[in-house]
């Protein structure tokens, strides 16, 4: 269970590599990686954005079929190719108006570690590296790209009674 008041978070910011992918990358015959994608954690993030909780991606990677599925899903702002992410992360929040408290971020590797010592709320999933682990908010048992979004984001929307509590909850 996420020890932190949820109720504060407004916005969800994810890494993609190891935390809404595997930690393995494979590639096609022309170098171009395959990134998985998890249906569960899919459905979650769908049902995030449909109860207005504002949703993004920082990630140092880039593929196109990043920006198409969590577009359709309803990420709207997705940032690929952040070599220093806390840069990115400082610049959204100074944009959106955001306190670090309102934020929950979701990463599992040294990259990531500079946002997850300032945002308010800090998930990582159990395969991060032990720095990552050390100062989350929550270790969750899910591994990345294996059901740890959805965990995450199941806990965010019960908090705020958004689970189960309209047709939204029902569909795609």
């Amino acid at each position: 269970m996420i020890k932190y008041d949820l109720t504060k978070i407004t916005t969800v910011i994810f890494d993609v590599d190891g935390v809404l992918s595997e930690n393995t990358i494979p590639m096609d015959l022309n170098g171009n990686p395959i990134r998985t994608m998890n249906v569960k954690d899919g459905y979650a993030i769908q049902l995030a954005a449909k109860q207005g909780i504002r949703l993004a991606i920082i990630t140092g990677g880039k593929c196109d079929s990043i920006q198409y599925r969590y577009s359709k899903l309803g990420v709207n702002d997705i940032f690929m190719g952040c070599a220093v992410k806390i840069e990115k992360y400082q610049e959204y929040c100074r944009q959106n108006n955001l306190k670090n408290e309102e934020v929950m971020f979701l990463g599992d590797d040294i990259p990531d570690y500079e946002i997850m010592k300032v945002a308010g709320c800090t998930c990582c999933p159990s395969d991060a590296c032990p720095d990552i682990k050390d100062i989350s908010t929550y270790v969750s048992p899910a591994s990345g790209g294996n059901g740890f979004a959805r965990d995450v984001l199941e806990q965010l929307l019960r908090s705020k009674g958004l689970w189960l509590s309209s047709a939204k909850a029902f569909g795609w």
